[in-house]
């Protein structure tokens, strides 16, 4: 085993739309603000029926089909969420709906960075040949924990899960470079934190049992941050890879802001027609975005056989990175 090679993508969102018409009723906001300032039109919200693992599980299938396999081929599951159904993780609970008894599963938290932090991580493992097959999910539900009366996060956040298939290569690898970084100093910029209130449980013992609380961003700095840190872990990337911007076929941004997108490009100097973005449509669905735009823009040929994707998640953590990889075989 010398490398992997993405195979197959699969989506899958929820039922419902809630666009910036419908949100102007819970707060004061309209489409021409959220637009102009976010590039945001609607996003997709999970019904009450609807599950993490269950859109997990729909985005998985439709991969695992791409790429020509059976779940019962799968060695590896790694869901890339922030949202799991269950704390303890859903990934296990994925692996079951899916029916891929061989496949280890397990989660993986990195917030918005989660997906291509999984893809790495993943890539290891066949790397070393220890597995042939593996599934990298991103999912996230966020419309669980967003204040839905905080104009500057409920505007932002969709629903969604996307999903890649990964198999070991014997003749070369189709992961060219990668760059992952993390920068715990700004964690407060994104949080979702818990929150507990002192509990006695006996004599000089306390403990603290509580929640978590709604999403927090400081929308500024983390624009900063985005702006200043993902071109340079492209960059970064592509000195990995011993290649130029120029060999690029499509920038791959997590999809947080379109201005965000807008500005990394041109940082970049990559041109507009090859920076790939659902956006105006999904929202900032979290871990879920890259894999997402991956599979509509295969489904669509717009991405081939052969052509190369500079893919960049960034987000709470603060963590960031980038990954630069041929599409199939």
């Amino acid at each position: 085993m010398v490398g992997m090679a993405v195979t197959g993508s699969g989506s899958a969102m929820p039922a419902a739309a809630l666009d910036n018409h419908a949100l102007s009723n819970l707060v004061e906001t309209s489409d021409d603000w959220v637009t102009t300032r976010t590039g945001i039109r609607q996003r997709r919200v999970a019904g009450p029926t609807e599950s993490l693992v269950q859109l997990s599980a729909l985005a998985a299938r439709e991969a695992i089909a791409m790429a020509g396999l059976t779940p019962k081929d799968l060695d590896a599951i790694v869901l890339a969420t922030s949202t799991p159904d269950d704390l303890f993780g859903s990934a296990g609970k994925i692996q079951k709906e899916l029916e891929a008894p061989q496949a280890v599963a397990f989660d993986l938290t990195a917030a918005c960075s989660g997906f291509l932090f999984g893809l790495v991580t993943i890539a290891q493992f066949l790397r070393t040949g220890t597995y042939r097959n593996a599934l990298v999910i991103g999912a996230d539900i966020l419309s669980r924990w967003v204040d839905w009366r905080d104009r500057r996060t409920c505007v932002l956040f969709g629903d969604g899960a996307g999903a890649v298939v990964v198999q070991a290569t014997s003749d070369r690898d189709r992961l060219l470079g990668f760059e992952l970084r993390s920068d715990g100093s700004q964690n407060d910029c994104l949080q979702l934190p818990y929150q507990g209130k002192p509990y006695h449980l006996v004599d000089e013992v306390d403990i603290t049992q509580g929640n978590y609380q709604p999403i927090f961003m400081n929308g500024k700095e983390v624009f900063r941050f985005a702006v200043k840190r993902v071109p340079e872990a492209i960059e970064k990337a592509l000195f990995r890879a011993q290649m130029d911007i120029e060999q690029v076929d499509w920038l791959l941004l997590h999809q947080a802001n379109q201005r965000i997108l807008d500005a990394v490009g041109d940082r970049l100097q990559v041109p507009s027609e090859k920076i790939l973005s659902n956006l105006a449509t999904y929202g900032n669905t979290s871990a879920a975005s890259i894999p997402i735009v991956l599979d509509e823009a295969v489904r669509a040929d717009k991405i081939q056989p052969g052509d190369v994707i500079a893919a960049s998640g960034f987000g709470a953590g603060l963590s960031w990175g980038a990954a630069i990889f041929e599409w199939g075989r």
